[in-house]
């Protein structure tokens, strides 16, 4: 017998804001699937009201607010049966935060959950990774946000040990990053890799996506240090106006991708990685994985 129903999470970060509608497609006998159906992206920059005002302003709270509207409408459309929206850095940070919640719930039905980091970094982790590594191989998974970056250490298939630090790309735009952020992350990598003998690195964001995309190598693939060292090098000589004209980038993204490459190569140079791997998942994938594991464990109470 064969179900297939669609679940949704939204994602609110420092950034953008994202609502992926999933496919899980169960069949006796065999593992639930679950398939991307659509997946739509709002540059609303929360991050940079938050990390220099400590509040969320009033004209991008009327575009959340607008956004979450549309996201509810679009859910509508897709018959998603049920959904979870999760806000990150920028929403736990702001003094307005709790008022945004409940002006989005009252105005556009939809609940927001505001994570934590340590449990933004555990919702990322639980994402299918099984099919995009090696269980013999010990990998550092980097998401990189625009308030903060979740770091895994995976042993074995297996979390072994996780944070997230006050270190992304909005905040690192707005030099609202200090030099003991750095230190602290560079000393958490160095002591949890030093037990491995390799590593490689994992890497979720948008900006890696888009590095991966213009690298031009198949699925699968890793992309190596020297090929992020050359294009960072690259889009250093460019200014901001021609990273959108001549490197087509969007212009939401063409300043967060320097800083967003500057975490992903302090981090591969400090845990001595060669290699980054870049399977297209996230903090929204976890989220649909989280919604379909609490259902699954409800109904067999």
């Amino acid at each position: 017998m064969l179900s297939i129903k669609k679940y949704a999470a939204i994602d609110i970060g420092s950034n953008a804001v994202r609502l992926l509608v999933s496919n899980i497609i169960e069949q006796e006998g065999k593992p639930t699937q679950f398939k991307k159906n659509s997946l739509v992206r709002v540059p609303i920059r929360l991050g940079t009201d938050v990390f220099l005002s400590n509040k969320i302003s009033v004209e991008n709270t009327e575009r959340l607010i607008d956004t979450m509207k549309a996201f509810r409408l679009l859910m509508k459309s897709h018959k998603v049966v049920k959904y979870k929206a999760c806000a990150t850095s920028a929403m736990r940070e702001s003094l307005n935060g709790r008022d945004v919640v409940d002006l989005v719930f009252k105005k556009a039905g939809i609940q927001i959950d505001v994570i934590e980091g340590e449990e933004e970094a555990a919702i990322i982790a639980a994402t299918d990774l099984n099919k995009y590594i090696d269980p013999t191989k010990t990998y550092l998974y980097i998401d990189v946000g625009g308030g903060s970056t979740e770091f895994t250490i995976i042993h074995e298939g297996n979390p072994a040990a996780s944070k997230s630090f006050k270190i992304g790309t909005v905040r690192l735009l707005n030099d609202m990053v200090q030099k003991e952020n750095w230190f602290e992350l560079e000393e958490w990598i160095k002591i949890n890799v030093k037990p491995y003998d390799r590593i490689d690195v994992i890497g979720s964001g948008g900006n890696i996506n888009k590095i991966f995309k213009v690298s031009g190598k198949t699925e699968g693939k890793p992309l190596s240090y020297f090929y992020l060292t050359s294009y960072f090098n690259t889009l250093q000589r460019y200014s901001y106006e021609e990273r959108i004209t001549e490197l087509n980038l969007n212009q939401d993204r063409a300043d967060v991708i320097i800083p967003a490459m500057r975490i992903y190569l302090s981090s591969m140079k400090w845990s001595g990685a060669k290699n980054i791997y870049v399977p297209k998942i996230g903090l929204a994938d976890g989220i649909i994985k989280s919604i379909y594991f609490d259902t699954v464990s409800s109904n067999t109470q």
